[in-house]
This record gives structure tokens, sequence and C-alpha cells, in this order.
């Protein structure tokens, strides 16, 4: 509304120039190539004349081609037996020089009688322009868009290409007939990501079209890893010595450029007389097909030349509409009889002149001028022979049926979208060859969807075959992560990604992603690998051997058992324990039972049990052989220098009472520590990187109070079996069992030394190796010679014997 309301004080205030307006129209002005009567007119803005009067150099040709575009666009209209029959479609053309000069044409074009009425609901007399073609330039299409959406008269431009008309709250009744800046920056990015070019610079002409352009492009590649670390507006001022010194100081390959003609052509010029060489240049629509550029000696020392541009499309009959013509341009008119913009001082132009001329907008006049008439063919309700002539030609009507457009125009479906721009389109992708021939080398189509592709084996490189490159910083080797150097990501250092870690580059360039528990991977790795998983197997070959020693282990306590209780009132076995016996070997069987859940894939109940028998019942074996120790010390030193002493001892089964509580005690230990934090099986991934060992978590601060226990047990046994060193030799219980601890200690600082230097599979074996190794020390040095004596020296397992050595070494401590 408040646009709105803008507007309608800006265009009454034009209301001044009504006398002006009145006196301009009611001149008669005679037939010429800018009129042409119907029953309805389309209006036509073309950028002829240039703020001087004189011809615009830069569209010399290329106005030709589009001015006699729309007149022949509109004959075969006429001609025409399918579309608007018995109704006669004219044209009433402008030359819109400057912005400043421009106004009259387009008051006329809006006005009724020499008088303009905004909004008004019933207009007793309506302009005969129904549409208007045009203006040129984006600039041009701002300043007179305004004046066009107060009534919604249609505005179908031809080369305005600037995202800004697509806001329809501003422009509502703008449609064009080419792309949007949208879709060509969209094609540019996809060159520059198809040859990996990602260090650009975007120049682009400093006025509506190319900031436009520019704005787009920045926004485009935001989320691609294309930078822009220079971009520069084009103006008549520009320094062009200072602009190419500054891209090359960045060491820029690939130049964008997206500006007009008047702007590219002095760039380029520029740049042969700079000797700027080995550059990639990618040209913008509006210069891509240019005809005078190409063919400039010395072009190809600038580099390669890629552009993309309007198809071109042949009209049929366009051809021959132009060489039929007597009189290509009659502007000979006096200057006094012309209305304000339509007078022409230049002498007429052959056709080759015209085809020689850029072509890129010949299509879209083409396809504007059908368009309009196929709305108005559809608003008045044609039939095939007649259309009904008492319908009233409103704009706005002619605007809603131009929204519905859908025809065929030489293979190219038009249809526009919401936002007045075209449903489909395409693009060509052409590379400026060694002939000065724009060649065709690929294509860009949109519609529902997007379809791209070029060959890159047309393409002459200037870099001898090679695709030319533009980078920061050149691509990190696989399996290296980006560091960004600078305040542009394209800019970086790359670092090599540790074991354990992987580079994903397509997700995350920038990160060393870690590699899941059950995953490795060496050092600079794309990717992670299964680990392999490692354990010993109850089948394998080394444990069946352990479980072999084990059950052999059984058999001999077993054995001993049984020849222990044939001789069971001999000195030997009563020297050994006596009942005491039966419980260090029933226990050492016991504890053996620990071997059996060393292998096997660990699971929870196989982690308790794989050392709480050995813990619980070698406590009683060592409970056992402590109580053995300071029973003889205490026969042999104490009973005769303590007697009160050796004799409560014998009263309260001083024995028995130490191995219950150090039983209980080590019962109670193991019970609260597992069942605070009991054993689980544990993944080791820390010792290889390439494999995963399955062991048990046993908690050392829940083992600590059990594995105290049984140090301070093995402490004391050592002490009271070394204090018993000097008893006889044939009944020196205490050396054997001080040779036993040794060994147990001895057994398990290797194991604890193996722990610390190795962590693999078979850290189970050494485990059930130090269990079975403690076991069988006892077992061999403390049992088996009193087995050998009852077996082979039945001779010293007497009564007389034992007594003679205890009387000797009596007799030996008295004196």
């Amino acid at each position: 509304m408040l646009l709105a309301s803008a507007m309608k004080h800006f265009l009454e205030s034009f209301c001044l120039l009504g006398a002006f307006l009145h006196v301009c129209t009611q001149h008669t002005v005679p037939a010429s190539e800018f009129q042409l009567e119907g029953d309805y007119l389309i209006g036509g803005l073309f950028h002829i004349h240039d703020d001087t009067g004189s011809l615009d150099a830069f569209t010399k040709f290329l106005w030709l081609i589009l001015f006699q575009m729309i007149r022949f666009s509109v004959e075969q209209v006429n001609n025409s037996t399918n579309l608007l029959p018995n109704v006669s479609l004219g044209y009433d053309i402008f030359d819109h020089c400057s912005d400043t000069q421009n106004f009259p044409g387009v008051l006329k074009l809006i006005s009724a009688n020499g008088s303009i009425q905004p909004w008004s609901d019933k207009q007793s007399v309506l302009s005969k322009v129904i549409a208007v073609v045009g203006p040129f330039t984006s600039t041009q299409s701002l300043t007179v868009a305004p004046l066009l959406m107060v009534n919604l008269v249609p505005m179908v431009n031809y080369a305005t290409s600037t995202s800004v008309f697509s806001n329809k709250a501003k422009y509502p009744s703008f449609l064009r007939t080419l792309p949007s800046n949208l879709n060509m920056i969209d094609v540019i990015v996809r060159i520059l990501q198809k040859f990996n070019w990602r260090w650009v610079a975007f120049l682009n002409s400093d006025d509506d079209y190319g900031n436009d352009g520019l704005n787009l492009f920045t926004q485009r590649i935001k989320d691609t890893e294309i930078c822009l670390p220079y971009s520069k507006g084009l103006s008549d001022s520009t320094n062009y010595t200072q602009t190419f010194k500054q891209m090359e100081a960045k060491q820029i390959n690939v130049i964008i450029v997206f500006a007009l003609e008047n702007n590219v052509e002095p760039l380029i010029e520029s740049a042969m007389l700079l000797n700027v060489t080995n550059k990639v240049w990618i040209a913008g629509d509006a210069w891509a097909l240019n005809k005078k550029l190409p063919k400039m000696k010395g072009i190809k020392n600038i580099g390669t030349v890629l552009g993309v541009a309007e198809p071109v499309v042949t009209i049929p009959g366009f051809s021959d509409f132009l060489h039929s013509s007597k009189a290509q341009l009659h502007c000979k008119y006096a200057e006094q009889d012309t209305f304000c913009n339509q007078k022409c001082n230049c002498s007429c132009m052959n056709p080759e002149d015209i085809f020689a001329a850029d072509p890129s907008y010949s299509f879209a006049i083409y396809s504007a001028i059908y368009a309009i008439a196929h709305a108005l063919h559809n608003t008045l309700r044609c039939g095939a022979d007649k259309c009904d002539s008492n319908i009233t030609v409103y704009p706005y009507i002619v605007l809603a049926e131009l929204r519905k457009s859908n025809f065929t125009l030489v293979n190219n479906s038009i249809q526009f979208d919401d936002n007045g721009n075209l449903k489909q389109g395409s693009y060509s992708v052409v590379f400026w060859n060694n002939s000065g021939d724009a060649q065709e080398i690929g294509f860009y189509q949109f519609n529902s969807e997007v379809h791209f592709f070029v060959d890159d084996s047309k393409i002459e490189w200037h870099t001898n075959g090679e695709v030319p490159t533009s980078l920061c910083s050149p691509e990190c080797p696989a399996g290296y992560i980006k560091k960004r150097n600078g305040i542009y990501e394209c800019c970086f250092d790359c670092e090599i990604c540790a074991n354990g870690t992987y580079v994903n580059i397509t997700e995350s360039p920038y990160t060393c992603l870690k590699c899941k528990d059950i995953e490795w991977s060496e050092e600079g790795s794309t990717s992670c690998n299964l680990r392999a998983v490692e354990y010993i197997s109850a089948t394998d070959i080394v444990a069946t051997l352990v479980f072999v020693a084990a059950c052999a282990f059984v058999g001999m306590t077993l054995a001993m058992s049984v020849l222990f209780s044939v001789n069971y009132n001999t000195p030997v076995v009563r020297s050994a324990g006596g009942p005491m016996c039966f419980l260090i070997l029933g226990c050492l069987s016991l504890s053996n039972l620990s071997v059996f859940f060393h292998f096997g894939k660990p699971t929870v109940p196989l982690c308790t049990l794989r050392y709480l028998p050995f813990l619980l019942f070698y406590t009683i074996c060592l409970a056992c052989f402590v109580v053995r120790s300071f029973q003889i010390v205490c026969i042999f030193k104490i009973a005769a220098k303590i007697p009160k002493l050796h004799s409560w001892w014998v009263k309260y089964n001083g024995q028995w009472l130490v191995i219950v509580v150090a039983f209980v005690i080590q019962a109670i230990f193991l019970v609260i520590g597992y069942s605070c934090k009991p054993p689980s099986p544990y993944n080791e991934t820390s010792w290889y990187p390439d494999k995963i060992i399955l062991s048990c978590d046993i908690s050392l601060q829940a083992s600590t109070a059990s594995v105290i226990l049984l140090l301070s047990i093995c402490t004391l046994c050592f002490i009271f079996s070394y204090m018993g060193k000097n008893l006889p030799k044939n009944y020196n219980e205490a050396k054997a069992i001080t040779f036993c601890l040794l060994l147990l200690i001895l057994t398990w600082i290797i194991f604890a030394t193996e722990c610390m230097l190795y962590r693999g599979k078979y850290i189970q074996l050494l485990s059930a190796l130090a269990v079975l190794s403690s076991l069988y020390s006892f077992l061999f040095w403390y049992f088996l010679p009193k087995c050998f004596i009852i077996l082979f020296q039945p001779h010293k397992n007497t009564q007389q014997y034992f007594q003679g050595l205890i009387q000797n070494y009596t007799k030996t401590i008295s004196q």
C-alpha cells in the first residue's frame, strides 16, 4: 500500500506533462519502422542511441536485429490464420536512449488522448497499447517498470535478467522470456565446480545487472568450496592496470566477467595491451557471443575464453523477411516530423550487417511477441475464424492470460512461473576457438530439474591440453585434513590423520574422525577397517594342553590323597601336616578350577570365576602353610623356650582357628569387591591398532583387599618358614615351604612383567600357566618328596628314624 501510495503521487505529478503529451500526440507522424497501426498495439523500448544522440557503438548492430525481429514477429502474427483471426496487431517503438530522455515515449505508451488515469476503475478511453516489450538493460527496466506496474500493464522483457524483478510484490506485471541471473550464476558455478576452480575473481559492470550478479554469486558459493578473493565493479573510470595487478598479486587464474559489452571491450583490450596471459575467462550471456572480440588479433594470448549464452535459435522466415524488405531503415524523415524518441540519423544497413550482430536476444523478442499474441488471443476468446470484438481488453486481463501461457514456439516451451520467469529454459556453454567463433561445447537445461553437461574434449586449453588450475592451496593428499590458513576456506595447510582416525572429504574435510572401537585405521586413512577379534577359544590347542595339565594336577592330588590316607599314621604323613594335608590338597584342586575359565569368549560368569576360586582356596592353602610353618618353629624352638604358648596353641586348636579366620576374611573381601564392581568382559583396543583382544576387566580397587590379604599370609608364611631353615635335614618342612614360596613369588613377578610388556590374546594363557605354576610348586616341592619317601624310602618313614633326628637336634640346640 505504501508503494502504491507513493507511486500515485509520483504519477500525479507527471500529469503536469499532459499539455506536452497532447502536443506530441496530436502531431502526425508518418509511417515508419517505428510504428505500425493495428487494432491493438505492443509498445517497444530499444536502446538505439547513447546519451549524446549518436548510435551506441555497443548496440550498433544488435539493436537492428532486435528492432527488425519485433517487426517480423508482429507481421508473422498478423499473417497467421490460427492466431488472432481478423484482429490486427501493431506496434509503437521508442528509442530508450537514456534515463532522462525516455519519459515522453513511455508516457505516450500508457496514455490515452494525451492523459494518464492511474488506478481508474473505468476508463472511457483506453490506450491501445496492451503490453510493452523491453527495455534492454536492467537499469532502464528499473526506471520504466514503476510506471507500467500502476495499471498492471504487462511488461514482457527480452534482455533484463536481474533477479529483483522476480519480486512480484514490487513488479506484479513483469515477465521475461529469458532466464534470470539466478540461472546464469548457477551455470557459472557448475562450470567452476566441474573444472575444480576454487580461487576466482568476479568482475561485474557497476550497474544493477552486474551488482545483482555479484550478490547472487556470493550467495551461491556459500555452501561450496569456491572462494572469491577479488571482485570489482567496472565503469568508464576503471583503472585496469591496477585491477590486473591486484588479481595477479592474489595469483587468480580464473576471471568471471559479468558485464555488458561496453564494459567488456575495454577490459579485454586492456588485458591484451598489458600482456595479461594464461587466464581462464568466463563470459556472461551479455558478451559470450560477441562478434568483435574473438576475432581481434592477439585474443588467444589472454588465455581460454568460456562463455554462457542463450542458445541460438534459427527462426523460420526471418532471413527471407530481411532480404525481401526493400528498405531496412527509412529513418529519413525530418527531425521536426518525428516524435521525440522515434528518429534515426543512420545509413541503411544490409541484411548481412544484421546477421553479423549478436543473436542472443532474437528468440527472446520473438517469444515475447508470441506470448502477448497468445494472451490477447485468449482474452478475445478467439475461435478458428474470428474473435469476440465486444470484449474490452484491459492490460490486467492480458497479464492474467500471459501468466497462464503454455505453448510451443520453434520447439521451445513457453511457460511462466509464479515469479514471471520461464519455467523451462536453457543456456549454451561456448568456447572461443582459434577460428574466432563461439563454439558450443555444452548445455544447461532447467525445468523441474537441472541438466548440465560440458564436453571438455572440445576445449583447446592455453595450457597445452591440460585443464588450468586456480587454487589458493593445492588439494590435500588422501588421508590429510585441511587446516584453514587465513580468512578463506580455499587457503589451508594439510595435516595427516593419526592412527585410529580417518578423513571423509565429502562430509568433514577439516576434521579427523575417530574410528569406532571395533574399527582401526593406519595413519593417513580415508576409511576404517574392522578390527580382528582375538581370544583363545576353549578348543584351541594351547587351551587343550592347559586343560590336560589341570586335569593331571587333579589326578595327582587325588592319587596323593589316596597314598596319604593309606599311610596316614606314618611319620612322613603326620610331619607333612596330617589331616591338614588333605585340606591343602583339596583346596589346591579347587584352586585349579580357575584354569578352566581362562579360555573362551569372555562373559560375566567366566570373568567372575577366572580368579575367584584361586583367590579363595589358595588363601586357605597359604593359611595352612603359615600354620604349618609356625608349628614347625614352635615344636623345635618355641616349645623349649616358651612352653606356655605351645600349650595354649595345642589346647585351643590354634591352627584351625587361623585357617578359618583367614578363609572368612577372604570370603568377605571377595563378596564385597565383586559386588561393588564385578569383573566384566573388556575389549583391549589400545595395545594393537588392528586387533581387539577380548579379555576380562578385573577392577584393581575391588580386588585390592583380597590381594593384600593373600600377600600378607604369604609374607607370614615366608617369615615362619625362614625361621626354621636350620631344622634337621630330613625333617625340614620349612625349607620346602620356603622354596615353594620363592617359586610362587617368582612366577607372579614374571607374569606381572609380561602384562606390562604384552597385551595379546596369549596373556590369558600366561595367566593360566601362572595359576598352574603356583599350584604345581607346592605339589612338586612339598608333597612329591613325601610321596617319594613313602614309596621308595620306607626306612625313613619310621618312628625310630624320626625320633633319632629329633633327639639329635634337641641336644644340639641345648648345648
